[in-house]
């Protein structure tokens, strides 16, 4: 909320918004709150906690934001790494654009993720740990320099046995690369920060924040 600076009533777009976490929160901050992912699980867990006038949820795919939203909103917030993760770089460019294309003029996007020069900075092909209720989670991680692609294995144990495993993968940007794509769909940024701690964004800083504004 001190990152946005907007008003009571502002209208945002929380994309994609999973199970709502942060849409319901701004939504009882007073903001007019429309949330968008293509999980229908994780919509029907978000719709559980609570819907009204001030919170919507929609099933949808942010490549394709409806029609309708054209100019509509006062803020676009992308949180907790949601985006890199299409196959194709280009559909990434096109996120961007629907984002810039629902933006009121002026409005903000408001990007958290991570960050490829920190990530790199620090990185770990392998770790574990256990949860509180005694499973070990194993990761490992491969990075291709050329996409830009990190791709995780995790596999989960209980004991000697692995109880599941997968794969995901996600493509990391630069602060750079993630400012031209923003400025090729009429967005510039205004503020780059260490996630969300307040300070400045650092070749080390594995997470950013990027708040940029519609021209």
């Amino acid at each position: 909320m001190e990152v946005l600076g907007l008003p009571s009533g502002a209208r945002l777009l929380d994309v994609p918004c999973g199970q709502g976490r942060h849409a319901h929160l701004l939504a009882e901050a007073g903001f007019r709150v429309d949330g968008l992912d293509y999980s229908a699980p994780l919509l029907d867990v978000a719709r559980a906690r609570g819907t009204g006038p001030n919170l919507r949820y929609r099933r949808g795919d942010m490549r394709r934001l409806p029609s309708a939203w054209s100019g509509r909103f006062d803020a676009v917030l992308n949180l907790f790494t949601s985006f890199g993760f299409f196959l194709d770089p280009r559909d990434d460019a096109r996120v961007i654009s629907e984002f810039s294309r629902v933006l009121k003029p002026g409005g903000l996007l408001v990007w958290h993720g991570g960050s490829r020069d920190g990530v790199m900075a620090r990185f770990v092909s392998k770790d574990w740990w256990t949860t509180a209720n005694g499973t070990t989670v194993v990761q490992e991680r491969r990075f291709d320099p050329l996409s830009g692609i990190l791709t995780i294995h995790s596999a989960f144990s209980g004991g000697p046995r692995v109880i599941a495993s997968r794969e995901h993968r996600i493509r990391l940007y630069t602060a750079t690369e993630l400012a031209r794509l923003m400025n090729a769909a009429g967005l510039v940024v205004e503020l780059a920060e260490d996630a969300w701690s307040g300070r400045g964004l650092r070749r080390t800083s594995s997470e950013m924040l990027l708040v940029a504004r519609k021209a």
